[in-house]
């Protein structure tokens, strides 16, 4: 009870948070621009001639998956933002201490505003990427094969990033847990793409630095499960052996072992917050 009730207290005030309309903003101009774009594809005029239907909805698949990652982007640069004064704020400002001095568990407390923070990147997730596949239906006519498994995964990965959120904001301070989080976040994408990279040309040494970055930090192989619930499946009969090292294209759909893994990755890192928030002085 709480837990529920420390939910609904971080969920009203994220809404008030200056960050938000950050986020609005960002989501608006990018759905605008993506509008402008797809509606330019049908009947465009390249080298080759003019694209026809079916090749305007190919290229418009690979660019649902540029434009998601665009979304995921905002949704991790809001949700680590919102996750660092969620502990490391209240904690520096004194009002972790008004709630704290009563008969709370602080475990109860953390759970609370997790799950705050789990319904709010989520439901941005859903409303901003069910948003942009209309967008793309309306425009282009193409309708993603796996629409509800992409976004799952795109919540998926917004849930492991605030958990990491949480985690720093427990040791650090506000503005570096966010700095931090948003940074790893980066570098695991950009180590997926060499490792893609290294799958493409066989050097095995180097994919394996995409393996481990999608085991230390599940944010982007959840990112590749949800590319290949947007993309069309012809795409990867087009790429051929170069789609590996195409950074938004998704070669093979999840596997349940790495799903399973995943979720433990967030109950370990929920518990290590746990401890060090249990362990802090406020």
């Amino acid at each position: 009870m709480t837990a529920l009730t420390v939910a609904g207290l971080t969920l009203r005030e994220a809404s008030r948070r200056r960050v938000i309309w950050a986020l609005v903003v960002l989501t608006a101009t990018l759905l605008g621009l993506s509008a402008w774009g797809f509606a330019k594809l049908a009947g465009l005029e390249t080298s080759q001639g003019t694209l026809t239907s079916g090749e305007a909805r190919l290229v418009a698949s690979q660019l649902l998956n540029l434009v998601m990652f665009g979304l995921s982007l905002i949704a991790a640069l809001g949700t680590a933002f919102l996750a660092g004064p969620t502990l490391s704020g209240e904690i520096e400002s004194g009002m972790a201490l008004a709630v704290l001095a009563r008969p709370v568990r602080r475990s109860s407390v953390l759970l609370g505003k997790w799950l705050g923070l789990v319904a709010f990147g989520c439901g941005y997730v859903a409303l901003a990427g069910f948003a942009q596949i209309l967008v793309v239906k309306v425009t282009v006519d193409y309708w993603p094969p796996g629409p509800v498994t992409g976004l799952i995964m795109l919540a998926a990965q917004t849930v492991v990033l605030l958990t990491l959120a949480l985690l720093l904001s427990s040791v650090v301070s506000t503005m570096a847990s966010g700095i931090v989080a948003v940074g790893l976040f980066g570098a695991t994408w950009v180590a997926g793409i060499v490792g893609g990279v290294g799958e493409a040309l066989g050097n095995h040494s180097v994919a394996l630095v995409g393996t481990v970055s999608r085991i230390v930090l599940p944010t982007d192989g959840l990112w590749h499960g949800a590319m290949n619930g947007f993309q069309d499946p012809s795409a990867l009969a087009q790429f051929g052996s170069r789609s590996y090292g195409f950074p938004f294209l998704s070669t093979a759909h999840l596997t349940g072992v790495y799903l399973v893994w995943a979720a433990v990755w967030v109950a370990m890192v929920w518990g290590l917050t746990a401890i060090s928030f249990g362990r802090r002085d406020v």
